[in-house]
């Protein structure tokens, strides 16, 4: 359930712009789970899992598994991290963020 629904266009575009601009889908290189990465500076990346994602990647659902139910916080699998560096490195990913986003 959404805490925040935005009604003004102006909102509803800001939220598109930070959500989905400049995301750029990668596939792991080991189990082909597809996400959506963008990366605003060397050290911050932002990833976009679907639920079919999630249900693709085996590090995702052995956490999730051994987590009986908790939240995974900062959930992050190591051979994506290894394919987003891949995606980086061939230049398909551009690191800045442009007009904020």
């Amino acid at each position: 359930m959404a805490s925040f629904v935005p009604t003004s266009q102006d909102t509803i575009e800001d939220q598109r712009l930070y959500t989905q601009a400049r995301l750029v889908e990668v596939e792991c290189l080991d189990c082909l789970a597809c996400v959506g990465v963008k990366k605003n500076s060397e050290h911050q990346t932002s990833v976009q899992w679907t639920a079919e994602a999630q249900a693709q990647c085996p590090d995702l659902v052995r956490r999730k598994a051994a987590a009986n139910g908790e939240r995974l916080v900062h959930a992050r699998c190591p051979r994506l991290a290894a394919s987003i560096e891949a995606a980086v490195a061939d230049g398909r990913i551009q690191i800045g963020a442009e007009d904020g986003y």
